[in-house]
């Protein structure tokens, strides 16, 4: 009786085995099916947005090289003018989160540009309207991902924007607007007439973030291809969230730089240990303190801060830059706020600490850092 029993022990262990090594087989297959989706995806849109630089280049021989001058009291659509036309002539952002081990900046060159930062950022008086501060587009939610959107979004109104649109799927709308009532939701991002849909409101925005809570489905990875040509022709700031691969481990500082050269020199910003930061031409480091807690939401409040000191930074123009890339100067902004955020919510919460938690810090971050 016991040799049977143990025989079906056995028996049984080794069905478990067997079973458990199907899995891992199937499960080995469908990540490298995801990493050559990735980076398939990493080619299409390095393929799509090197034709910015021969666009921009174009497009700067029929522009004069500084804007007519204006009266003193100006419109606001003369504003949203001149930047998109300063737009034009840069490229958009796209992000790529990885790890960094990059010896950093001293801190005199950190304060050095953190005062480039504040000279962009709009001062609050009565004579502003609504819209003036930032109109930034979100694309992307799915039924999977209804966090991602909402952290962006959010995290732009509280950096200083004055309205957050989220264009998501259907079936992802109601979810992400009962998140918050400050959010305009447009259920179109799954639509036949998508591009078209969202192309619509590309005149009102003033940058537009691609890509949080976009999740794999083709369809919705063409539209935002679409969404993305349509910007760049109108000349609107775009910040791409996020790509991982590939990245070379022996040399994070030379892979971001040439990453940024294949793509036409395109900013991206590679998360890490310390933030790497390349137009091309340069890599900045940020080495802001942050923690050692890697909850989930963290680039999604990266980037939606960022599409907010994009439209900031152009609209200052290069002498509150000092000629600097308006890019390089709003990445920096972002990054160092992500990080303090991450820093004040971890000292009050510790583990437990999540990226909700760390949107409730960005209003007194952002004070300590560029308003003090």
């Amino acid at each position: 009786m016991m040799e049977k029993f143990l025989q079906q022990s056995v028996d049984t262990e080794e069905k478990f085995y067997k079973y458990e090594e199907q899995r891992l087989k199937i499960e080995d297959k469908r990540r490298e099916a995801e990493h050559a989706r990735e980076l398939q995806m990493l080619q299409m849109l390095g393929q799509m947005l090197a034709g910015i630089s021969s666009t921009v280049s174009q497009r700067s021989q029929s522009i004069p090289a500084s804007p007519p001058q204006r009266a003193n009291h100006r419109s606001y659509g003369d504003n949203f003018n001149y930047n998109a036309m300063t737009a034009a002539l840069s490229p958009p952002i796209v992000i790529e989160r990885s790890f960094s081990l990059h010896k950093t900046h001293t801190l005199k060159d950190m304060e050095n540009i953190f005062q480039l930062v504040r000279n962009v950022i709009p001062p609050l008086t009565g004579k502003r309207h609504k819209g003036q501060d930032g109109r930034i587009g979100i694309v992307g939610g799915c039924q999977e991902y209804t966090g991602a959107p909402y952290f962006a979004a959010i995290t732009a109104l509280k950096v200083g924007a004055d309205l957050s649109h989220v264009f998501c799927t259907k079936d992802a709308a109601t979810v992400i607007k009962s998140y918050s009532p400050e959010l305009i939701v447009h259920p179109v991002l799954d639509s036949p007439n998508a591009v078209h849909e969202v192309e619509k409101w590309l005149p009102r925005l003033h940058s537009v973030v691609i890509g949080p809570g976009l999740g794999r489905d083709d369809t919705l990875l063409e539209n935002a291809k679409g969404i993305i040509e349509k910007s760049k022709i109108k000349g609107i700031p775009i910040i791409i969230d996020a790509l991982r691969d590939p990245v070379d481990s022996s040399d994070h500082h030379g892979c971001v730089l040439r990453l940024s050269q294949a793509m036409g020199n395109l900013t991206v910003v590679q998360k890490g240990e310390r933030d790497l930061i390349s137009d091309g031409e340069k890599v900045l480091v940020c080495s802001h303190e942050g923690s050692s807690r890697r909850c989930g939401g963290q680039g999604d409040l990266l980037s939606g801060s960022l599409g907010v000191l994009a439209h900031w930074a152009f609209l200052a123009g290069a002498e509150k830059t000092n000629g600097q890339n308006p890019f390089l100067v709003a990445a920096f902004g972002a990054c160092s706020l992500t990080r303090q955020c991450n820093n004040q919510a971890f000292q009050k919460f510790g583990r437990s600490m999540t990226a909700s938690d760390m949107v409730s810090e960005v209003g007194t971050a952002f004070n300590k850092l560029f308003e003090t």
